[in-house]
């Protein structure tokens, strides 16, 4: 399958979880592809040889092929959307697409892993590592699985076979106005495509899994229905779904220090948060010590209180700063807005205001003792607190 031959495509933020996978597919479909990023990530590596990459300061995009822009750099780059081309992607083979506010990688991880261990050679595009599928994108001769993203109005641009709807929030309150308008966004979407699976609608899967938490078993109804209209046969996927382990940053065990387990996970919404730490919390282990790291100054001026009430529930709490990404700071929002907020919703609640990720695994690791969790939350570059902490305990 060779449907990008003759073209040229040069990405701008290839080493993003995105653009890396569009990458690998474009390259895969024949096109012959570069790219450009300021870091080096651990997604390059998965990027094929011949694909030339330039770490740099600054981008700049080759006369002589199609440049495609990441959300970071688009008006200071001229190219084509992510969303322009991912829709280009989704049109050249059978796909099923699966967004919503939660849950989205989780259960496009699950579609994928499926179909892949019935030997039915799915590809897919997914914002995370699945490291029982090598990665976070393949090209594949079977269906094309996406996770799409509702944060920039992309989605509506997508016309799978299959969509799949985990859920509708607001989550995006740069973008959004109300709940209302998001899901009226979906609805549109929705409106055009074939078959649909509606995660809202379907009870939480009853088999074995291995990957804890309600909001898991909604993820794998989803799964289930989305494989059942692409033909599989439910009673042959469930089997294969207790084997699936998880995606990256997904409840992700990073190790065992000093009896102390050390998890780190996604969750920067505070359903994600609550139904993260009810997942840890129903394992029945010892005392749950989270470092949470804000994510947007939008979402954290919005959502700081239900932010903080989701962490209420657990044992200890230490807050950095807010992670930036793609905006520009707003004067009075930082982590001590959630900092104050849960100071007031648990009143003697040992909880540490640590603008540093490193103050945070301090701070934590200091308190921890055995038979304790400590989950680092976060969207941003929280993760490296588990790495941190593991230090302080080893």
């Amino acid at each position: 399958m060779q449907p990008l031959a003759g073209r040229k495509l040069h990405f701008i933020g290839i080493g993003g979880a995105g653009l890396s996978g569009y990458a690998l597919l474009a390259h895969a479909w024949g096109a012959e592809v570069s790219g450009w990023d300021r870091y080096e990530t651990p997604y390059l590596a998965h990027l094929a040889p011949e694909i030339a990459v330039t770490i740099s300061p600054e981008p700049e995009a080759p006369e002589d092929a199609e440049t495609v822009v990441s959300t970071a750099f688009l008006g200071s780059v001229p190219g084509r959307t992510r969303a322009e081309l991912l829709a280009e992607l989704v049109s050249l083979q059978d796909s099923i697409v699966v967004s919503g506010a939660h849950g989205k990688t989780t259960t496009a991880a699950m579609i994928a892993f499926v179909l892949d261990r019935l030997g039915l050679d799915p590809g897919f595009l997914i914002g995370a590592e699945v490291p029982q599928l090598g990665g976070n994108a393949r090209a594949g001769e079977g269906w094309l699985v996406v996770e799409g993203d509702e944060s920039d109005r992309t989605i509506e641009q997508l016309r799978p076979k299959i969509a799949v709807l985990t859920n509708v929030d607001l989550d995006h309150h740069s973008e959004f106005a109300s709940r209302e308008e998001v899901g009226n966004l979906f609805e549109r979407w929705l409106a055009g495509v074939p078959q649909v699976v509606r995660g809202d609608d379907l009870q939480p899967y009853d088999g074995e899994l291995n990957i804890p938490g309600e909001h898991n078993r909604l993820n794998a109804a989803a799964a289930l229905a989305a494989l059942e209209l692409a033909g599989v046969d439910v009673r042959q996927a469930w089997p294969v779904l207790r084997e699936f382990r998880g995606a990256g940053r997904r409840l992700e065990e990073v190790g065992v220090a000093g009896d102390v387990r050390i998890v780190d996970d996604y969750a920067h919404h505070p359903a994600e948060i609550r139904a993260t730490l009810s997942a840890v919390r129903d394992q029945g282990i010892g005392r749950i010590l989270a470092l949470f790291q804000p994510h947007l100054y939008s979402r954290t001026r919005h959502l700081a209180r239900e932010t903080a009430a989701a962490l209420a529930e657990a044992d200890i709490v230490a807050v950095t700063d807010v992670y930036a990404a793609r905006e520009e700071p707003v004067e009075g929002v930082t982590g001590k807005l959630v900092v104050d907020a849960l100071s007031e919703l648990r009143a003697g609640m040992t909880i540490g205001w640590t603008p540093r990720v490193e103050d945070g695994a301090r701070f934590l690791a200091r308190r921890a003792r055995p038979g304790d969790v400590v989950l680092t939350i976060g969207a941003g570059d929280v993760d490296r607190g588990a790495d941190l902490v593991f230090a302080e305990l080893s």
